[in-house]
């Protein structure tokens, strides 16, 4: 018996299946599943540059007879799209297991969605684990399913089933050999005449799910009386089950297709049915749609968020005791850039120049919180790019501000330099700040093909920013060390001064990738109190009782960026 997190446990039972390939992009909660999955023997794993490339890449070596484990977050499913929904035409070769990682409350994601609806929307089974030992069960099994019914699979996951650790029982592996290719147009070629047939193809595999589904052992009920029944899948199952310890459970772990005749006879053992899952109507739409009368909870359920034991409880109209009020002088915690960020003297000069400034995911994101304050939109990977040149459209002919898009180097990878192409190609202009700091940071600090590290630490090439910038046509590009504030503030109002498109690469390493040993630094008594400094946000810094700065020692790591900004040399090494 281990204890595993729900990603590793999945990644344990793709291997334990026989799974010999792995590729993702990394994004929370998904990253820690293909990072344990190539730490096992025999396998290849390798980070892509988006996610869309991963599922391809995955379908591709599916055709050739391996099987095949797909990670992503949520929104990565947005990128995938594509690919599925064909992919659920083609079928398979060897078994093809997609996690999707969902992330209800937004801990680190720009939106909440529900990845039931892709699996619904595309005919694919959905399988919904409620813990690591169902992880690791559904993903090993998984395979068989989608080898069985010629069909990728998606495994749903959740931030807490992810992240939470619980007992599994770890088996051995599996070898599955790998089933020769056979040339098949008329399954893998899907021009019109062959997706016809494929789509007849599909709705009978459909029929199969359909039936089967309906005596899988993924679905349990779990019967402790006949008054209540309650249908839930994954970590709702789990807040259920202790918030109501009278209520009868269906536990879905298929949750596409649903059993229609299991869930009636559910519905007809107890006097009242509900449905309680987080931040979408998914699973109670399809419970009504088997013709099942689902009833409203007393009161209602969050709409968006994370369920919980206690709101659980209140929905169902049982009072929580009251718990204690937090201590009313208890200091806010906002998320702030690393002491030392590359980033921070970046924004600090965009900020002082007022320009429009179109953002991208990652940590860099944290540029838009005070003080700083310097970034106007976020909207999706690769958004700053293409945002920036709808700013530049719009504004055109006017007497405007500077419009400055700001990009990491993975995301750059990922969707920022297909985006910039389409700029060069149109005659946009604008100026576009990649913010390389050498990793992957916001997920862990993976790597990417700007840093040339791969999962496995196999020999790799490192591309080059700069010269792919140039060759795609961009003739104003320069390299700037984001750490010299003077060079910062030269290089944007030199770049954004040119009336064509304009590239920097901001390039110094992620604080957490070299840590160096430096003496912080202190402020002596030539402080003013003027806020130059507390003005960089940086959590190393901060004002004492009289409203002079100070300089947390346990913070401070001596970069250096604070003493750029004191006019009265009051910053000074230890």
């Amino acid at each position: 018996m281990e204890l595993m997190s729900g990603n590793e446990a999945i990644a344990q039972g793709a291997w334990e299946a026989g799974c010999t390939i792995g590729v993702a992009y990394p994004g929370t909660p998904s990253t820690e599943t293909l990072e344990a999955f190539g730490a096992k023997e025999g396998v290849y794993a390798e980070w892509c540059v988006n996610e869309k490339v991963a599922l391809e890449v995955g379908i591709g070596a599916s055709a050739a007879g391996a099987r095949v484990l797909v990670t992503m977050k949520h929104v990565g499913v947005n990128v995938a799209a594509d690919p599925l929904f064909t992919a659920a035409y083609t079928g398979v070769g060897g078994g093809l297991v997609l996690l999707a990682a969902d992330d209800p409350g937004m801990y680190s994601s720009q939106n909440e969605q529900d990845s039931h609806y892709y699996a619904q929307a595309a005919g694919v089974p959905c399988l919904d684990p409620a813990d690591s030992a169902e992880a690791l069960r559904f993903a090993r099994e998984a395979y068989e399913i989608s080898e069985r019914f010629d069909v990728p699979v998606m495994l749903r996951s959740s931030v807490r089933i992810s992240h939470t650790k619980t007992p599994v029982e770890p088996g051995e592996r599996t070898v599955a050999p790998a089933a020769p290719y056979e040339k098949n147009p008329a399954k893998w070629v899907m021009m019109p005449a062959f997706a016809k047939p494929r789509r007849h193809d599909q709705l009978a595999r459909i029929d199969a799910l359909r039936a089967w589904v309906e005596e899988c052992p993924y679905n349990e009920v779990v019967r402790r009386g006949d008054e209540v029944g309650v249908v839930c899948a994954g970590a709702a199952y789990q807040h259920v089950a202790e918030a109501l310890p009278e209520a009868s459970l269906f536990k879905l772990g298929v949750t596409w297709p649903v059993p229609t005749d299991a869930l009636r006879a559910f519905a007809d053992s107890v006097d009242r049915l509900y449905v309680v899952e987080e931040g979408s109507t998914y699973l109670a739409d399809a419970v009504r749609a088997c013709g099942v009368t689902v009833s409203d909870t007393p009161r209602t359920l969050p709409r968006a968020g994370e369920l919980s034991p206690s709101l659980v409880r209140a929905a169902f109209g049982f009072e929580e005791a009251p718990h204690a009020e937090p201590a009313a002088d208890l200091p806010g915690r906002p998320p702030a850039l690393c002491p030392g960020c590359p980033h921070r003297l970046v924004f600090k000069e965009l900020s002082r120049m007022r320009a429009i400034v179109t953002g991208d995911i990652g940590c860099y994101t944290l540029g838009a919180l005070p003080p700083l304050s310097a970034m106007d939109t976020t909207v999706d990977m690769g958004a700053s790019v293409s945002m920036s040149h709808g700013f530049e459209l719009a504004l055109a002919g006017t007497d405007h501000k500077p419009v400055v898009a700001v990009i990491g180097d993975s995301t750059f990878a990922h969707s920022g330099l297909s985006s910039l192409i389409s700029t060069v190609y149109n005659r946009g202009a604008g100026t576009v700040c990649v913010l390389d700091n050498r990793t992957t940071a916001m997920t862990g600090r993976q790597g990417n093909p700007f840093n040339g590290v791969t999962l496995q630490n196999r020999p790799s090439r490192e591309l080059n920013i700069e010269a792919v910038v140039a060759a795609i046509g961009v003739g104003d590009v320069r390299v700037v060390d984001p750490n010299d504030a003077e060079a910062v503030r030269t290089a944007l109002k030199e770049a954004t001064a040119n009336e064509d498109i304009s590239v920097i690469v901001f390039r110094s390493p992620c604080v957490l990738l070299e840590r160096k040993p430096a003496k912080p630094l202190w402020v002596n008594g030539n402080c003013t109190g003027c806020g130059s400094c507390i003005s960089l946000g940086c959590p190393a810094l901060g004002r004492d009782g009289e409203g002079r700065a100070c300089i947390d020692a346990a913070l401070c790591i001596g970069c250096g960026h604070c003493t750029q900004y004191c006019r009265f040399n009051a910053i000074v090494p230890e």
